[in-house]
């Protein structure tokens, strides 16, 4: 985790919160008349949001909230944001909105990928084709379907610097979840990537990773990754299911067998790709495999009676 204050490009105070995988990074927005949060990061990581905001706020307020999608480790930290400013305005994307009111977590994919968010309430909608003011700029705010149907990307045309969320890393984006459940979004995804580049930005803050400039590069190398999904997309189901497993494991660090064969078992949305993509295989034997590439490369530990990160 780092910090990259207004410097290198970046607009005069903007502090990005570089978090890793388990939580997005976090764009802290200071100058102006009011203080702003894109992105709060995934739920386990709440307290450390918190000190993180805190360490630069100080005795200031958090004024905004914004999402620019709904997954949780974009915005686990909600609630307690919320809690911790009780006065804080959070603004999402439309197209989930109606679940956020009734907290449908289903609907908002929690339940299915087995993942936690508590409960948050929303203020205001972030509408794709308007501008918000953060850091007393107006940055736009656009569509960037794809990785997500409904998330946006934030764009300040006076610096070109882009909040990209998933849509778009230094070596890649996010996975292409609505493929993953029949709904075709690659073709989404390559409209993203060509909006980005439509947009020229000169530097990118990515939803994981680190501050990156080198836009043309990523752009180029997204698109060879798109290509090759395309071409295949099991190994794009399976590349999702291990960054699941790899998620929970980030998540919970050491988990007894008893309790990652409960989790397997249980989660939805590993049962609809292996059904959809991988018919043939029972759902243990395919995540028993998919767990074995991660301990051949380190990423995880097989003891006799837990599974734990590396």
């Amino acid at each position: 985790m780092s910090h990259s204050p207004a410097g290198a490009g970046l607009p005069a105070g903007v502090v990005v919160f570089e978090r890793g995988w388990l939580s997005s990074n976090n764009v802290l927005f200071v100058a102006g008349e009011e203080t702003a949060l894109v992105d709060t990061g995934y739920a386990a990581h709440a307290e450390q949001t918190l000190a993180l905001v805190e360490s630069v706020l100080g005795e200031r307020p958090l004024d905004r909230i914004l999402n620019t999608h709904l997954h949780s480790d974009h915005c686990g930290g909600n609630a307690a944001l919320q809690l911790r400013y009780p006065t804080v305005r959070t603004e999402i994307p439309p197209g989930e909105a109606a679940f956020v009111e009734s907290w449908d977590q289903q609907g908002l994919s929690f339940l299915a990928t087995g993942q936690t968010c508590p409960r948050f309430r929303f203020t205001t909608l972030l509408l794709p084709g308007s501008d918000c003011v953060l850091g007393g700029r107006p940055w736009q705010v656009h569509a960037a379907p794809g990785h997500d149907p409904h998330s946006v990307i934030l764009f300040d045309e006076q610096s070109r610097t882009l909040i990209s969320a998933d849509a778009l890393w230094e070596n890649g984006f996010g996975i292409a979840f609505p493929e993953l459940a029949g709904e075709p979004s690659f073709g989404e995804i390559g409209a993203t990537l060509d909006l980005i580049e439509k947009l020229a930005p000169e530097r990118v803050i990515p939803g994981h990773g680190a501050v990156f400039d080198d836009v043309g590069k990523a752009l180029a190398v997204a698109r060879q990754r798109l290509e090759k999904l395309m071409r295949d997309p099991a190994k794009h189901a399976r590349h999702a299911i291990k960054v699941l497993m790899k998620f929970k494991l980030l998540e919970v660090q050491t988990i007894s067998t008893a309790g990652w064969n409960a989790w397997l078992h249980g989660t939805p949305y590993l049962e609809a790709i292996q059904s959809r993509f991988f018919s043939d295989v029972e759902l243990g034997r395919l995540t028993g495999d998919i767990l074995a590439e991660l301990v051949s490369v380190g990423a995880a530990e097989v003891g006799r009676t837990d599974i734990r990160n590396r």
